[in-house]
């Protein structure tokens, strides 16, 4: 698909996309000006900064050659067109978001059968692999105070549903609209909210946490503040969300151009414990170290456990 029929397509979706269209005109267009190196892209948060530096790292030892970084692109949607034009090579993705946001299909609780439907699709409708998981799931998490969660005995999103007082939320762009995100959440639970919800940079949730800005905030369950921060994590008590197993999405043609990318790729299936990416992450957001600096010492880490 080239990119004219992407920002025509995108054009006509919410009033946010056309922001996302924008971002995409930006890129050069498939087959002129984009580089001959591989090109490695991410989202708009550290998880994926980091993810994206460990990849193109990665490749870079394996291959024995220069990697393009297109990191901190955007949302789901600007990331994963990307890659269908061809402006990209590969990014990170989860196999819960892949399912609700990309392929709007129903959301199942069972991880096996969400990555086999995932793997499926995206080869079947973009030829693009869904490489095996790094090892760790980041789903949402719904996080308040720890002080807000003692006095009220609250530790669940069921007993968040029974305060009489309804939650200041704070929430990024993308949950508000997706299909796994805050609607069929407060369909599920009847969860209560005082005001409409403050959408901001995910970066921002946690500073308006502690600044009491807002009461609860829906984060990611890898994030590096929660292992820092006093805050409770509430339990998905009814099973509202997905599994988000981490996993690299390639373009098949990059792949059957040199079957090496591939293997180095899945050298990092399994190597990324959930424990494991919260460290990452507070390295990055919490001691405001370069991903670039992390990623490497994560990859010289794995040493013999490579193959």
């Amino acid at each position: 698909m080239d990119r004219t029929k992407i920002l025509a397509r995108l054009s006509l979706a919410s009033g946010f996309a056309v922001g996302i269209a924008a971002a995409l005109a930006a890129l050069p267009e498939a087959g002129c000006a984009r580089p001959t190196a591989l090109v490695v892209g991410s989202k708009n948060f550290t998880e994926q900064t980091l993810l994206g530096e460990i990849a193109a790292q990665q490749l870079e030892r394996r291959l024995g050659t220069s990697v393009t970084r297109r990191l901190d692109l955007g949302g789901t949607l600007l990331a994963h067109e990307a890659l269908v034009a061809g402006q990209i090579d590969l990014y990170p993705e989860y196999t819960g978001t892949a399912l609700s946001a990309v392929l709007k299909l129903p959301v199942s609780s069972d991880a096996k059968a969400v990555y086999g439907e995932v793997v499926d699709a995206y080869r079947s409708r973009w030829n693009l692999a869904f490489l095996p998981p790094l090892g760790f799931d980041d789903t949402f998490a719904m996080v308040i105070r720890g002080a807000d969660a003692r006095a009220d005995g609250i530790s669940t999103l069921s007993g968040a549903a029974r305060r009489k007082r309804g939650w200041t939320l704070g929430i990024g762009y993308e949950f508000l609209q997706r299909p796994d995100g805050l609607a069929g959440l407060r369909k599920k639970y009847g969860l209560p909210l005082e005001g409409s919800p403050k959408t901001m940079d995910l970066g921002l949730l946690y500073t308006a946490l502690e600044q009491k800005q807002v009461d609860m905030v829906a984060a990611n369950s890898t994030d590096g503040q929660l292992s820092a921060l006093d805050v409770t994590v509430l339990d998905d008590d009814l099973g509202y969300f997905p599994p988000y197993e981490a996993a690299f999405v390639v373009r098949e043609e990059v792949l059957a151009r040199d079957p090496r990318i591939r293997t180095a790729l899945e050298e990092l299936s399994g190597t990324i414990s959930s424990a494991t990416m919260r460290k990452l992450n507070y390295e990055v957001a919490g001691k405001h170290r370069r991903a670039g600096d992390v990623a490497a010492e994560f990859l010289a880490g794995l040493g013999g456990k490579r193959p």
